[in-house]
């Protein structure tokens, strides 16, 4: 089963049904927000950004290797997930992705009308060689509290199954399950037998097309192996006042974690 909701320029907000459907299963399929012109652009600005990360001067991983600061390691890997934090920080265009109203309106309609930024990332998995992202939930990374943040998972190309779309098991949001670290990298984690593969929906986009997933609902991304590169933004939100389990530490409104939106 998939959630669509209606993509239309300007969608404003997620009517009861979608709503409930992604406190039943987890996720939902939004579909289409950008225009043809504004895909453009962000991959334009995307393809600056990554290859001036390639080049080492901007901070990046290969998540589908073992963590390493060598720059030649990281290009010449057989596999390539690569990664840049904060996007938003690299790029005044992508600064304005995070608070764009056709996203912030379906976020206020999943956890309230107060929006703060967790974080964003760029995650490009390129022709043939892009690595998968095992089953995992995103708070098993984060280890944060209340566990309710979501997150906006938007493409700049059209995604199947065989270029990397994401995978998710309805209903997994319910409940913490067990990670180990993953096999293929130290720098990933995977649920393994936690997760029920039977249940699998896999979720196509076209390109400028979002996913909404809860920070507990399993998922994935298998390796691309087309000739087609796939280039997403995670952008993960919150409500002001959660916390790092880790440290203790309330994350405060900062310029990293700015105040999106605000209805007192």
């Amino acid at each position: 089963m998939q959630n669509v909701a209606t993509a239309t320029q300007g969608l404003r907000a997620l009517n009861p049904e979608q709503v409930d459907a992604f406190w039943a299963d987890g996720y939902l399929k939004v579909g289409k927000i950008l225009t043809d012109d504004e895909i453009e652009c962000y991959r334009a600005e995307y393809d600056r950004i990554f290859a001036e990360a390639r080049a080492g001067k901007v901070n990046f991983r290969n998540l589908a290797i073992d963590n390493t600061d060598d720059l030649d390691a990281k290009n010449k890997a057989g596999k390539q997930l690569l990664q840049i934090m904060q996007m938003c920080e690299q790029s005044i265009l992508f600064r304005r992705l995070v608070g764009d109203d056709r996203i912030l309106d379906v976020i206020e309609d999943l956890i309230g009308p107060n929006i703060q930024l967790f974080h964003d990332q760029g995650l490009w998995k390129p022709a043939y060689t892009g690595g998968p992202v095992h089953w995992h939930q995103d708070n098993a990374y984060w280890r944060c509290s209340p566990p309710n943040l979501v997150s906006a998972w938007l493409t700049l190309d059209d995604v199947t199954r065989e270029n990397g779309a994401m995978q998710f098991i309805p209903g997994t949001h319910l409940q913490t399950v067990g990670h180990g670290k993953a096999s293929t990298s130290n720098a990933l984690l995977d649920s393994g037998d936690h997760a029920d593969t039977s249940r699998a929906v896999v979720v196509d986009l076209p390109a400028g097309g979002i996913t909404i997933h809860h920070c507990q609902t399993l998922h994935m991304t298998e390796p691309n192996t087309t000739p087609n590169q796939r280039r997403a933004i995670a952008i993960h939100y919150m409500v002001p006042g959660t916390r790092s389990l880790r440290t203790g530490d309330y994350l405060g409104v900062s310029f990293g974690r700015p105040l999106l939106r605000a209805r007192i």
